[in-house]
């Protein structure tokens, strides 16, 4: 299983959320949060997410 989160590097420009919702939302701060649990459904979509950050602000780690 994987779990993603969003770095420093976030600008907070939305397109994590835009790809993959089911994984990715906007926080009140304005910046991108990745949700806890990301099942097997989800995974492609978090990993374009990951990919198309325009800032590489998305990190994973397998766990």
């Amino acid at each position: 299983m994987k779990k993603f989160y969003v770095n420093e590097n976030c600008i907070g420009c939305g397109l994590c959320a835009s790809i993959c919702p089911e994984v990715f939302e906007m926080g009140g701060d304005e910046l991108a949060h990745a949700r806890d649990e990301v099942i097997s459904d989800n995974l492609e979509g978090a990993e374009e997410a990951k990919r198309s950050c325009p800032v590489d602000a998305i990190d994973d780690i397998e766990e």
